[in-house]
């Protein structure tokens, strides 16, 4: 009977210990879950981004593109786009003119080499099929609407008068634009922008960390300065709109 005794006390032992170990275990994970959670709610990411930089252009070959996943891609359509711009801009070529040009000197070389393998025995040069992915495309123009028609959304909301913050953000931004299009013409601006497009994403995602801490820096003094202003200025601007003009109007 003792023996028995023991042997049940010893069962009980362990499955209380196995208990134990369970419960320290969930409070040990639940602990690592909040955590990790507060972790994630403490990081800031510039202009509220919640995906990758990758997704953020829409993900696939143009993000590859962007981002210079595929360099030997990336580079060309840079260095396209800079020689476009050096003979459209400063050697002042006129589009219709290259275009001829270069098509005429293409097709000749090919004719003529075409021609010439017939008379000395040797297979014809291999010109490749040139198709537009479709995928490539569609992309591109689902990426393109959706950040059209957020941009839609954004000046239609201010427009109504709904946020002071991004009317005055968008004026500057405009005014801006227009002081950069007043010292360069549109080609130059395109060219801008494309060499922005490739170079700061890319140099963004390198050092993610810093310039989102850096960022965070700067929106809270933003914000902090906007108060000011929005207290001492804005508020009585504002204040001093008969906003129940209409109404007295309509009754």
């Amino acid at each position: 009977m003792a023996e028995e005794h023991k042997h049940e006390e010893s069962i009980m032992e362990k499955i209380a210990e196995k208990i134990h170990g369970h419960d320290n275990s969930s409070s040990s994970d639940s602990d690592d879950e909040k955590k990790a959670s507060s972790i994630k709610t403490k990081i800031f990411r510039l202009f509220g981004r919640e995906k990758p930089v990758h997704k953020v252009f829409g993900g696939g070959k143009p993000a590859d593109i962007f981002l210079w996943r595929n360099k030997k891609v990336s580079g060309g359509v840079l260095g396209a786009a800079t020689l476009s711009w050096i003979l459209f801009e400063l050697l002042q070529y006129n589009l219709l003119t290259l275009f001829g040009h270069v098509s005429i000197l293409a097709l000749a070389v090919l004719f003529l080499w075409s021609s010439a393998t017939t008379f000395i025995h040797k297979t014809p040069p291999h010109i490749p099929e040139v198709h537009i992915p479709e995928e490539v495309v569609l992309q591109l123009a689902s990426g393109l609407r959706i950040e059209i028609n957020r941009g839609f959304t954004i000046l239609r909301n201010i427009a109504l008068g709904r946020d002071l913050k991004k009317f005055l953000m968008v004026v500057a931004g405009l005014w801006v634009l227009s002081k950069v299009g007043s010292s360069c013409n549109f080609l130059t601006l395109i060219y801008i922008a494309t060499v922005l497009l490739f170079t700061v994403p890319v140099l963004y995602e390198k050092y993610e960390d810093k310039v989102d801490h850096f960022g965070e820096k700067a929106m809270k003094e933003i914000k902090k300065q906007y108060a000011v202003l929005d207290e001492k200025v804005l508020s009585k601007v504002m204040s001093k709109i008969p906003r129940g003009a209409f109404n007295k109007k309509k009754d």
